[in-house]
C-alpha cells in the first residue's frame, strides 16, 4: 500500500484546478442540456441493483481526474492486499478479511501460512447446526420448555450489523423466533427488555469480541442476576446463555459452556462482523440458507470490487463522488435515504461504519492531516424524511449528496402504496436536482390564480436553486442476496476512502478514550472515591449531580 498524502498527488493538484475553473458554478441543468447520453454512461448494473450517479455535479474530466487520483495511489493494489489477508490495519498489527466470512468460492486464504478458511467454514457449519435446532424447537431451557426467544446482548458493530439485518429481513423469519437486541448501557434498555419475555424461553446471546466491553458485560451480567431470580441454580446458565467472542476464557468465567462458544477472529473488525458468527441471531432468525445467501450477495460484490475495472467498479466510483463533494466542494455530510420501510436501520449502521471507520486526523505515516476525511452520515427513510428534514436539503445553505435506494417490486404489495412511494422518490432527485427558477415560479403561482400581492409577497419563498447531487440506488427486490451485496458496496466504498485519505480505517482508538475516563469517574460518582482530581468543569458537573440526587 502506498503512503502519500493525497493533496500531493498530481491528480489531486488537477482536481482544484478543475473545480475552481469550471465546477464551481456550474449547475446539472446546464450538464444535462449538453450531453443527451449522461445516464447511459453514468449508471452502472450489477446483477439486481442499478446505480445511476447521473445527478452528481461531475463531467467526463472530473470523472478522468478521479480515477487518475485512484491509479495514482495504485488502489487496485490496495484492493488487493485487503483480500489476501496483508496486515493493513497497521497500528494493530491485523489483516482485515471480513470478506473472508461470504468467500464462498472457498479458495485458500492465508494468515501466517494457515488457511483460515477450514476455521471460517466450521463455524458456519456451527451456526448452521445451531441456529436450525433453534428455528425446529428443538432447543430446551432448564423447565423443559422450548426456546423461542432471543435476546443479542451487545453493542456497536455486535448490535447495529445483526439488528439492522433482521430488521431489513423480517420478511424471512418464520415468526417463530420473538427477537430483541439490549445496547445501552441505560438501564431502561434491559428493563424494558426483560418485561417483555419469560426466563424459561429466553436465550442470551452475548456478543462480544474481547468478551470485556464494559456496556455489554454490564448489560449481561444483569441478565444472568434476572435470571438466577427464576431458575435459581447457577448450573442452568449454560442452557440460556452463549457467547461469540474471541476471549474463551472470559466467557467460561461468566458461566458459558465451551460448546456454547461461537468463535470469530482478530482479523474482523467489530463494525464489519455481522457476516462471522455475530450474525448468529440473523441465522437463527431468518434461516441459515437466507443466512448464506446474504453471504453470497456479499460475495458477488467482492468479486465486482475486486475485479471489475475502475471505470466500471460501483464501490469505487460512489467513493470518489464522495471524495468530490467532501474534499472540494467541503460539504461535509453525506445522507442516505432508503424508500424501504425494511431498511429502517440502514443509515444507522452505515453511520457508524463510515464514521468509526474514517472519523480520523492522523494519517498511516503519523502525520496530522491538512485536508477533511470521512463526511458526517445521517439519514432516514423515505418519505418520512421528506416531512421532516428535506426542507433544508432543497433550500438550505447547506450542499448535501444523498443516495436514494428503492425497490423495483415491494415484498408487500398492498393497494397502490408502492407506486406512491416510487413516484416520491423519482419526484425528490429530480426536484433536487432541477429545482424551479423565477420565471416557472411565476408562472406556476399565476396559474394557480395567486393575485398579484401574495406573488410579490411569497414568489422568493418557491424558488429552488437546485444542483442537489443524488445517487439513485435501485434493486429488484429486498433479498437476502440483494441486502448483503448493498451492504458491500457500502462497505468498499468506506475502504476506498480511507485509503485514498491515506488513514487507517479499521482501528477506532478514538473510542477508547472515553471509555477510559468513565471508568475513572465510576467510583466518584459511586462514592467510592470522592477525591475529585478530574478537569474543573468535570469535578464541579459531579458535585452538582450528587447535590441533586441528595435533595431528590
Amino acid at each position: 500500500m502506498i503512503n502519500k498524502n493525497p493533496t500531493k498527488t498530481n491528480a489531486w493538484k488537477k482536481l482544484q484546478i478543475h473545480y475552481n475553473n469550471y465546477m464551481k458554478h456550474i449547475h446539472m441543468n446546464e450538464i444535462f442540456s449538453k450531453d443527451l447520453y449522461r445516464f447511459e454512461k453514468y449508471s452502472i448494473q450489477f446483477n439486481e441493483i442499478f446505480v445511476d450517479y447521473s445527478k452528481n455535479i461531475i463531467v467526463d474530466e472530473t470523472l478522468d481526474l478521479l480515477l487518475e487520483l485512484a491509479k495514482e495511489l495504485d488502489l487496485k493494489s490496495a484492493i488487493e492486499s485487503m483480500f489476501i489477508g496483508e496486515e493493513i490495519n497497521q497500528t494493530e498489527n491485523r489483516a482485515v478479511l471480513h470478506t473472508a466470512c461470504r468467500n464462498l468460492s472457498n479458495n485458500p486464504i492465508k494468515i501466517d501460512n494457515k488457511d483460515i478458511m477450514l476455521e471460517i467454514k466450521s463455524v458456519l457449519k456451527k451456526m448452521e447446526f445451531f441456529s436450525e435446532k433453534i428455528r425446529n424447537s428443538e432447543i430446551k431451557g432448564f423447565s423443559g420448555k422450548t426456546i423461542d426467544t432471543l435476546i443479542n446482548i451487545g453493542i456497536g458493530g455486535s448490535d447495529l450489523g445483526p439488528c439492522m439485518v433482521t430488521e431489513a429481513l423480517k420478511f424471512y423469519s418464520n415468526n417463530k423466533i420473538k427477537l430483541f437486541f439490549v445496547s445501552n448501557i441505560d438501564g431502561s434498555h434491559i428493563y424494558e427488555t426483560l418485561k417483555k419475555i419469560d426466563p424459561e424461553t429466553s436465550l442470551f446471546i452475548i456478543s462480544s469480541k474481547t468478551f470485556t466491553t464494559f456496556e455489554t458485560l454490564t448489560n449481561a451480567n444483569t441478565a444472568k442476576n434476572w435470571f438466577l431470580e427464576s431458575a435459581k441454580n447457577k448450573d442452568y446458565i449454560s442452557k440460556h446463555f452463549i457467547a461469540v467472542t474471541t476471549n474463551i476464557d472470559e466467557a467460561v468465567n461468566f458461566g458459558i459452556n465451551k460448546e456454547n462458544i461461537f468463535i470469530f477472529w482478530d482479523f474482523i473488525c467489530g463494525r464489519f462482523s455481522l457476516w462471522s458468527a455475530i450474525g448468529l441471531s440473523i441465522s437463527c432468525y431468518i434461516g441459515f440458507d437466507n443466512f448464506k445467501k446474504l453471504l453470497r450477495g456479499a460475495h458477488e460484490m467482492d468479486l465486482h470490487f475486486r475485479n471489475e475495472a475502475l471505470n466500471k467498479n460501483i464501490p469505487i466510483i460512489l467513493a470518489l463522488i464522495g471524495i468530490w463533494y467532501n474534499n472540494f466542494f467541503k460539504t461535509e455530510t453525506e445522507a442516505i435515504f432508503p424508500y424501504d420501510q425494511y431498511l429502517h436501520k440502514f443509515p444507522d449502521y452505515f453511520q457508524q461504519c463510515n464514521m468509526e471507520s474514517n472519523g480520523k486526523y492522523i494519517d498511516r505515516d503519523k502525520l496530522e492531516l491538512n485536508y477533511q476525511t470521512g463526511p458526517i452520515i445521517w439519514g432516514g427513510t423515505g418519505t418520512n424524511g421528506q416531512h421532516a428534514f428535506f426542507q433544508l436539503i432543497h433550500q438550505g445553505t447547506k450542499i448535501i449528496p444523498a443516495d436514494f435506494l428503492v425497490p423495483i417490486e415491494p415484498l408487500n404489495n398492498i393497494y397502490d402504496h408502492h407506486k406512491i412511494l416510487l413516484s416520491n422518490f423519482f419526484a425528490q432527485t429530480e426536484a433536487l436536482m432541477t429545482g424551479i427558477c423565477k420565471e416557472d415560479a411565476l408562472k406556476e403561482m399565476q396559474k394557480k390564480g395567486f393575485d398579484n400581492e401574495t406573488i410579490q409577497k411569497i414568489l422568493p419563498y418557491n424558488i429552488f436553486k437546485g444542483n442537489r447531487p443524488s445517487n439513485s440506488i435501485l434493486y429488484k427486490k429486498l433479498t437476502p442476496e440483494n441486502l448483503g451485496s448493498l451492504i458491500a458496496m457500502y462497505e468498499h466504498k468506506i475502504f476506498v476512502q480511507g485509503y485514498i485519505w491515506n488513514i487507517y480505517s479499521f482501528d477506532q482508538w478514538g473510542v477508547e478514550l472515553g471509555k477510559k475516563l468513565a471508568l475513572k469517574i465510576l467510583p466518584k460518582i459511586q462514592n467510592y472515591d470522592n477525591n475529585l482530581n478530574l478537569h474543573p468543569s468535570t469535578n464541579a458537573l459531579i458535585n452538582k449531580y450528587k447535590s441533586m440526587k441528595q435533595d431528590s
